[in-house]
């Protein structure tokens, strides 16, 4: 018994008795895929994580970073170098420290002198108490001017111990400028003051901002 020519497009569809409808409420079935070589039917090859790859990049997924990172939710973008306004504070510091240390050797020197000029004259007893107070300013001096160095120095790999030091000691420096422009009458204290107050405000600026936070909480190893 014939069904009719299998290649003929107006006769029912392969596999179809002729003469019936056609099922309803069933999709036509389609080819079943055919399973990657060497693969059982129905697993597809599984690729293996690549190696090598940077965060973000095709090929890898994406880890939480940790804090301070790229990628962390709860953390900023890891500063790859110092900003560039810490490392005019930096130098400034360092040239701060060159001043200080430089005239606290002139003071020094020059109290001595004045000191031994007056013993020769017999006034000593009278100027030992100026004597005293110019040899504190002196050695003040000196150690402020280290203390620029040492924090110039640890601004690379300093922690935020650092940070909170360079703002007490910025901060102060701002108040030793203004009472100096106010004391000063014009002098050169006057002018010391403007220089010590444009340094200081440049070093305190640098330390109160998100980069210097996120440069000294940077996670080290």
């Amino acid at each position: 018994m014939s069904f009719g020519d299998p290649n003929n497009p107006y006769g029912p569809p392969q596999g179809q008795q002729p003469g019936y409808p056609p099922q309803q409420g069933y999709p036509p079935q389609q080819p079943p895929a055919q399973p990657g070589y060497g693969y059982p039917q129905g697993a597809a090859p599984q690729q293996p994580p690549a190696y090598g790859y940077a965060q973000g990049q095709p090929g890898q997924p994406a880890y939480p970073g940790y804090p301070g990172y790229p990628g962390h939710p709860g953390g900023n973008a890891m500063p790859l170098q110092m900003p560039g306004l810490m490392k005019t504070a930096r130098v400034l510091l360092f040239i701060l420290a060159g001043f200080q240390l430089l005239f606290g050797l002139i003071a020094g020197i020059a109290v001595g002198a004045a000191q031994d000029l007056s013993n020769g004259v017999g006034s000593g007893d009278d100027t030992d108490a100026l004597a005293g107070l110019g040899f504190l300013a002196a050695g003040l001096l000196l150690v402020l001017g280290a203390l620029s160095i040492f924090l110039g120095v640890k601004f690379k790999n300093g922690g935020s111990g650092i940070r909170i030091t360079t703002i007490v000691y910025a901060s102060l420096m701002v108040l030793g400028g203004i009472v100096n422009i106010v004391n000063g009458a014009n002098g050169s204290a006057t002018f010391g003051g403007l220089i010590s107050l444009a340094f200081a405000g440049i070093i305190l600026a640098s330390m109160v901002n998100g980069a210097a936070s996120a440069w000294f909480n940077r996670p080290r190893y």
